[in-house]
């Protein structure tokens, strides 16, 4: 999760200022934690409460966690989110999910958009398995974005988060996606000249994806990432949940990144560190 903290915070002052180069000041004047930080943090304090409120019954075995817990999951999502997004109702969320969350009746509402994604790394990091990484992601995401392309955004992100966690080669995680999710059949550089502004999870994921695919460093795929432009703190937080789980994340960047969080958002952070040190 922290890696998408930091795409979001690098990349939040360009999302309406596009800088398609990878000369720049990691973190500058005009950058802050955008939604894709606060929702992603909520998500990881519903899957902290969900797995630390359930029966030992419920926590399955070799077949993941049972129906109950996802129940109670996807009402612990709709509930963090709302208790702590309402207190950052400035903080960039797109007009649909903002209605969503200041609504006295939440409900999903067909999205497929990019947020699936941006939010979705607190279950990579937390799946014990390949088969709850997809189940995870998929019951954070339905309780806002049901739609096929909004839970497939978000499928794809957890399961590179998951494999790269494991060990997966880049060739590996390449071909899983082009099989599974999404064709790469495209670079950088090559898209880079061309590509705008897109809140979709297909126009989103596969190309943060192949951000993270194409970097030689942790600090690279941020880079590379917020040179492709579009909605660059969304792209950047994408990639970097996937970069963080394969390279790491170098302490410098870790801290400067950390102090664009108020002391409500560090402690979720903190206590996720705990987490999943454990329960992973």
């Amino acid at each position: 999760m922290l890696g998408a903290i930091i795409g979001d915070v690098a990349g939040s002052r360009f999302e309406f200022h596009n800088h398609r180069s990878k000369d720049f000041d990691l973190f500058g004047e005009g950058c802050f934690a955008t939604d894709d930080s606060i929702m992603s943090l909520a998500v990881a304090k519903a899957l902290m409460d969900a797995v630390e409120d359930a029966s030992p019954s419920s926590r399955g075995g070799a077949c993941g966690y049972d129906e109950a817990f996802h129940a109670r999951l996807a009402e612990l999502t709709v509930e963090r989110m709302r208790e702590i997004g309402r207190k950052y109702p400035r903080c960039g969320f797109g007009g649909r999910f903002y209605d969503w969350l200041f609504s006295d009746a939440p409900a999903p509402y067909g999205s497929f958009g990019n947020g699936a994604a941006m939010r979705v790394s607190p279950a990579g990091f937390a799946a014990r398995t390949e088969r709850e990484a997809g189940r995870l992601a998929e019951t954070v995401t339905a309780v806002t974005h049901d739609h096929p392309e909004g839970v497939k955004g978000a499928q794809a992100t957890a399961m590179a988060i998951f494999w790269a966690r494991r060990g997966a080669t880049k060739d590996d995680i390449r071909r899983r996606i082009a099989r599974d999710y999404y064709a790469l059949d495209f670079t950088v550089d090559a898209i880079r000249p061309t590509y705008r502004f897109n809140e979709t999870c297909q126009g989103t994921v596969p190309q943060a994806i192949e951000c993270f695919l194409e970097s030689s460093s942790f600090e690279d795929a941020i880079r590379t990432a917020i040179s492709l432009g579009g909605d660059s703190d969304t792209v950047a937080a994408i990639t970097g949940s996937i970069a963080e789980a394969h390279y790491g994340v170098p302490e410098e960047i870790r801290e400067t990144a950390l102090s664009y969080l108020d002391a409500e958002l560090r402690a979720i952070y903190d206590r996720w560190t705990e987490f999943v040190a454990v329960h992973a």
